[in-house]
């Protein structure tokens, strides 16, 4: 059963979360997830958690999603305008990305 269906059902709907790699390897996060897929309907992808700079949020949901996965990308506030905002979405519809998660975000001085 997939994420959105699980949701449909009203049933228990579970999710691991995943925190993007500070450079550009993404063995262990790749690894984690390979770990998480039995047990999980999606993966949440936070988005610069803890106000660090972190690879995009939504690269690791496009590679995520192209390995067969079902992301959540977490949309922070925070550090976008409007604008941003706006563009990220776009480009979560383009990579084919369903699941969006907006929160405002840890304060920078966390």
């Amino acid at each position: 059963m997939n994420f959105r269906e699980a949701l449909l059902n009203g049933g228990k709907v579970i999710t691991a979360e995943v925190t993007p790699p500070h450079g550009t390897n993404m063995e262990a996060l790749l690894h984690a997830a390979e770990l998480f897929k039995p047990y999980v309907h999606a993966i949440n992808v936070t988005d610069n958690q803890r106000a660090l700079m972190r690879m995009s949020g939504l690269a690791v949901c496009g590679l995520l999603a192209q390995r067969g996965f079902e992301p959540i990308f977490q949309l922070t506030c925070r550090d976008r305008n409007l604008l941003g905002l706006q563009s990220e979405l776009l480009g979560a519809r383009a990579l084919g990305i369903k699941n969006v998660l907006c929160l405002t975000g840890d304060p920078v001085a966390a």
